[in-house]
């Protein structure tokens, strides 16, 4: 690999069981590339390790159970964020194609769900003007009140890989995360190191994705 400059995403995905809707997709993603002064814990060492840790979890209860998902899930690490959210545009392009001129994929992803705002922990999400949204995600966080996730706004939030989903028209969402010194100590700089993580936060977010 030492001649291979290339940035690669990492994909892994679980199957859906329901015949009718099967092959329809939930995603989730984080970024796991990172700024060279720190080690990238915070941005986005976190969120990768929130999705790891969350498809973990969903393969566990299907395990347990004996059940599977009625839609495929696919959890998805993606490259080259820091440089213009090259990985996930990248994977767009190539799998759901354009808003004006879209790939039969795209018809089958149901949302994509995004984690980039540092360690602290989930309170809701960002509809991105997506207010026909709202009430199917006041149905999904009721559970987690209890965690402190019940924040649901219109505002949109930028800078990250559900941008590239929800540009060609795939509804994309980033998480609303309690801030934790994301912005004023860790983001892009040499702070950016695994002391800042939460591991009670981390927990917390990834149950909720």
């Amino acid at each position: 690999f030492a001649d291979d400059l290339a940035e690669y995403n990492v994909l892994a995905e679980l199957p859906g069981s329901d015949p009718a809707i099967g092959q329809q997709l939930a995603m989730m993603g984080a970024h796991f590339d990172s700024w060279q002064s720190g080690t990238g814990a915070t941005d986005n060492g976190c969120g990768s390790a929130v999705v790891m840790e969350a498809a973990r979890l969903i393969a566990e209860w299907c395990k347990k159970t004996g059940k599977a998902p009625r839609r495929s899930i696919r959890a998805c690490l993606w490259s080259g964020e820091e440089q213009g959210l090259l990985g996930s545009r990248g994977y767009v392009q190539n799998h759901l194609g354009t808003a004006e001129d879209q790939k039969p994929e795209q018809a089958l992803v149901s949302g994509y769900f995004n984690l980039d705002n540092g360690t602290g922990k989930i309170r809701g999400v960002y509809l991105q003007g997506n207010e026909a949204c709202a009430p199917i995600f006041r149905n999904w966080l009721r559970p987690f009140h209890a965690q402190g996730a019940s924040t649901l706004t219109l505002d949109d939030t930028g800078g990250t890989d559900h941008l590239a989903f929800h540009g060609v028209g795939v509804p994309g969402f980033q998480f609303v995360q309690d801030p934790v010194r994301y912005d004023t100590r860790t983001h892009h700089s040499n702070m950016d190191v695994w002391d800042h993580a939460i591991a009670d936060d981390l927990m917390q977010a990834a149950v909720v994705m």
